[in-house]
Order: structure tokens, then C-alpha cells, then sequence
């Protein structure tokens, strides 16, 4: 076979690979050697340079473990944490809110938390909640506790995307375990109370992460996306400062449980997702 076939025929197929792209998401309460409700300031100094840290050392990860490129989503307190100034030069950084799909529609090789925290009420988590410490008190998937990493794991995988890869304390990344038991983990911390934790060095936490990183792009073919079959109910207790409003009711798929408390039910995550985030 002539040298310029065989150049074409092998550029072809190169061409036909697709491009393997980690969607990042990103969080302040699971980042080592942050444990005070002070520290998630997303103007605080030492968290911003420990979270960045922790950050880089994912990407540089997926980087070594082959991915093509790594989208970070500054998911902290209204997206004001991260600088493009800082981030790994390599990565891109989505600043603001990606919307109710998170950008999945995209169908990215494979999501990614960094600095994650577990849901409400999980017992040794450092500072657990589900989304919001202050507007919801408890969230239910079918009747199950959940939190940011079942929902956002659920909606990657409405979106047949694998979540590869989470770095927080234990009790995140038992969360993640229950649902994706093959997905690579990097404990950085330990809790001992809602604000008492025992912290790997942030040298130790970004040599662990970037460990796991890689190891976790290596085997990302081999771990399934999520799937929540449906029917999906997703019930939501607001603390007593987010009680509803008085609009609430005036949704016909909202079912009002209490003054606090609203559940909405879908024929799928995604539909029952939907209605949620809209209220």
C-alpha cells in the first residue's frame, strides 16, 4: 500500500475518534483543610488557593489518564470563587449558572467533583446539605435522601454521561460509592463533626487527587452513567426561612405536603428535575 494511502487511511481514523471531554464540577465544603462555615467565603484567600490547588491537580489527571480537554464549572456560591487568572492553563472555566441541564446536553465523556461535600444530615460530613445550607432542609429521590451528588450523577446520566471521579471527605464520597461503586475516590478529609475534621496537607489532598484523576480517565469506558428509572418523585423540605410561597400552589404539577414541603413527580429524573428547578 502506497505510504500516502496508508498516512490517509490512519489520519481517518484518528479523525473519527471522539474527543474525550470531563465536564468538572466544582465545590468549596469538601476541599482539605477546609473545615469552618467561615472558610467557604468564596472571597476567602487560603480557600480560593486551596480549592484551585485541588482543582489543578484533577485536570492535570484527566490530562495524564488521556483526556482531550477539561471544562470547570465554578460551582461554589454563585460562581465567584475561581479566576481564570489561576486555573489550570490547560482547563476552560464556565463562570456564572450553566442552567438546569448543566451543559450535559453536550453528552461529555464524563463528569468529575472536586471538593464535594455529602448530602444533608449525613452523619460525619462536614458541613452536609443538599444545594442550599440555608433554603432546603431535606431532599428526597423516591422517598431517598439526596443531595448535589445523586441529583447531579442523575442528570449526567439522563444525559448518558458516567460520573468518574469525586474528591471530598468520606461521607461524599460514600454517597457516590452507593451509587457508582467502580468511580475512583479521593478522600482528602475526615469529619468528626458538622465542623471538626482531620485534613490531609493540601500537598498530600492535590498528590491524591491527581492519582485518582488519572486512574479514573483510564478506566472511564468501563463505568455506567446513573439511571434513575422512572416514574421519579423529587420531594423538597425548605427550612423555615425558604417556607413557600404563595405561588407555590398554583402549579398543577406541585403537590403541597406542608407549609415547607413540596413534592413533583415526573415520568422520568429529567421531567420531575425539571419541574423542581423551576420553582
Amino acid at each position: 500500500m502506497p505510504k500516502l494511502s496508508l498516512f490517509l487511511i490512519c489520519a481517518a481514523v484518528v479523525c473519527a475518534q471522539p474527543r474525550k471531554t470531563v465536564f468538572l464540577i466544582t465545590d468549596a465544603e469538601g476541599v482539605a483543610g477546609v473545615c469552618r462555615q467561615d472558610q467557604t467565603d468564596p472571597k476567602n484567600t487560603e480557600m480560593r488557593q486551596l480549592l484551585t490547588g485541588e482543582i489543578n491537580a484533577a485536570v492535570e489527571g484527566f490530562y495524564e489518564g488521556g483526556a482531550d480537554e477539561v471544562i470547570v464549572w465554578d460551582g461554589h456560591d454563585g460562581s465567584q470563587t475561581l479566576s481564570a487568572l489561576t486555573i489550570h492553563p490547560r482547563a476552560k472555566l464556565i463562570m456564572g449558572d450553566p442552567a438546569l441541564t448543566m451543559t450535559f446536553e453536550k453528552h461529555y465523556t464524563a463528569i468529575g467533583f472536586v471538593g464535594q461535600h455529602a448530602r444533608a444530615d449525613s452523619k460525619g460530613g462536614v458541613m452536609a446539605h443538599s444545594f442550599s445550607s440555608l433554603g432546603i432542609q431535606t431532599m428526597l429521590m423516591n422517598g431517598k435522601p439526596v443531595g448535589e451528588i445523586e441529583t447531579q450523577a442523575a442528570l449526567a446520566g439522563a444525559f448518558d454521561t458516567p460520573v468518574i471521579f469525586l474528591s471530598g471527605d468520606r461521607a461524599a464520597a460514600d454517597d457516590l460509592r452507593a451509587i457508582v461503586p467502580n468511580a475512583e475516590l479521593a478522600v482528602v478529609k475526615e469529619g468528626l463533626a458538622n465542623y471538626v475534621c482531620v485534613t490531609l496537607s493540601a500537598e498530600a489532598a492535590r498528590a491524591l487527587i491527581r492519582e485518582r484523576a488519572k486512574s479514573a480517565m483510564q478506566k472511564a469506558g468501563s463505568i455506567k452513567p446513573y439511571k434513575v428509572q422512572g416514574p421519579v418523585t423529587i420531594q423538597i423540605e425548605h427550612t423555615s426561612r425558604s417556607a413557600l410561597g404563595v405561588d407555590v400552589p398554583l402549579h398543577p404539577e406541585a403537590e403541597i405536603i406542608d407549609a415547607r414541603t413540596v413534592r413533583y413527580r415526573g415520568k422520568d429524573f429529567l421531567d420531575a428535575w425539571t419541574q423542581a428547578r423551576r420553582h
